[in-house]
């Protein structure tokens, strides 16, 4: 039994004196935030970034392999593992950085077992703050921790990093799909080259286009216009949900990207106000958080999600067809999409859009026959991906259900 302070080295990320937004640059180095903590990951989808000359001046801050970085306000019970591919990243304003120095404790070990129930609930109950909970390194150092040899630590952190690695190449495929994906939409929706009748592309082949006054710009003669709003393809679903006894809550904090964490499981009666948006078969969804990007797509393929989830009311969700699914979806992943919904997003403390502002976002209305080639080329990619993230779930229970029966000696490692 020891206290984390006694096997590590903590301190605090750079103050807003020492780094302003200001100095945020485009392309450098990257910096973590508390926003960019996940489970036991870094998020890099809006990571900031600071220049050589700023990484050099607060050098104090960069990580290295088997660093942990805590956020110190917000989801303080979260935490990221550094790992080879993310040392060198620094530590941001708002974080706390520890550094393990005992040769006793083997760090991933030790990561494994800060992401225990039971350590978690131990830092919310100790946080700081009245409105929002709040870590320091005095805190920080008094985690209690208590740990086996370190041959066993190792055996135990081995089987938990094989489960941890499986999610993560899960991701990864899934980002590569997602990029597919893009590069078909762009292809037929951007430049119109999409397959002809005879199989060609259509605007290099001479496809008859036609000036569209809402666009300002040349369409395929046979598509439309219509908006996010009001088109003939989908609807917008309404808040309520259905009498429900345990379900998981993902709010927007949940999401990243597309990628789905843990989410709080809840019963019907004492959820919050937020959690009143149900998914369903076909449909898309999409945080109206300015610079918010998270996306849910559901297709059969994500039945037991659909089955056990509720969703926050930051999300907008859009009610498809078999045969538009993927089209929309496509859509609301494009960077048309986000830049006009940030464009449109207002609000004195929290800018984001509503369904009257959607209204303002185009929309293109392929023809039938278009749109079913679509769904057919990118149907079984949208299949993938939402195996892939079923599969995760179940992964990340098999792993949070392994944790404490390893660490408490209720399952042992055989040789």
């Amino acid at each position: 039994m020891t206290k984390l302070g006694d096997i590590s080295t903590i301190i605090t990320g750079p103050f807003g004196s020492q780094l302003h937004q200001s100095d945020y640059v485009s392309d450098g180095v990257p910096i973590v935030m508390p926003q960019d903590i996940t489970d036991r990951k870094i998020n890099y989808t809006s990571i900031n970034y600071i220049s050589e000359y700023d990484a050099h001046r607060l050098n104090r801050y960069i990580t290295q392999k088997n660093d942990i970085l805590y956020a110190r306000r917000g989801d303080i019970e979260k935490h990221a593992f550094i790992t080879s591919e993310d040392s060198g990243v620094y530590c941001g304003t708002g974080c706390l950085r520890v550094r393990i120095t005992s040769e006793d404790v083997d760090p991933l070990f030790l990561s494994f077992y800060l992401n225990r129930e039971e350590t978690k609930r131990w830092l919310v109950t100790h946080a700081v703050g009245s409105n929002m909970p709040n870590l320091n390194t005095e805190i920080l150092s008094n985690v209690p921790i208590s740990y086996p040899t370190i041959d066993r630590q190792k055996r135990i952190a081995h089987i938990l990093n094989c489960l941890d690695k499986k999610i993560t190449t899960n991701r990864k495929i899934n980002d590569n799909l997602e990029n597919q994906i893009q590069t078909i939409y762009d292809y037929w929706f951007s430049q119109f080259d999409f397959p002809d009748s005879d199989g060609n592309p259509y605007k290099s082949n001479g496809g008859l286009l036609e000036w569209n006054e809402t666009l300002k710009r040349n369409i395929p003669s046979s598509w439309s216009v219509g908006s996010v709003a009001k088109n003939s393809l989908t609807k917008f679903i309404k808040p309520g949900v259905d009498v429900f006894e345990l379900k998981t809550y993902l709010a927007t904090a949940d999401v990243k990207g597309s990628a789905i964490y843990e989410g709080t499981v809840i019963d019907y009666e004492n959820r919050e106000s937020r959690a009143n948006m149900q998914p369903t078969e076909y449909s898309v969804w999409f945080a109206k958080m300015k610079n918010s990007i998270k996306h849910l797509y559901f297709n059969p393929e994500m039945y037991p999600i659909i089955e056990q989830s509720i969703l926050s009311t930051g999300f907008c969700g859009l009610q498809c067809d078999d045969k538009s699914f993927e089209y929309i979806s496509s859509y609301i992943a494009s960077p048309y999409f986000e830049l006009h919904k940030d464009m449109l997003a207002h609000g004195a403390t929290q800018e984001a859009v509503n369904n009257n502002d959607l209204a303002e976002i185009h929309l293109l209305i392929p023809d039938k026959n278009t749109l079913e080639k679509y769904h057919k080329a990118t149907q079984p990619i949208y299949a993938q991906i939402a195996k892939n993230i079923c599969e995760n779930k179940e992964l990340t229970k098999l792993r949070d259900w392994l944790l404490p029966m390893l660490m408490n000696g209720q399952a042992i490692i055989e040789d």
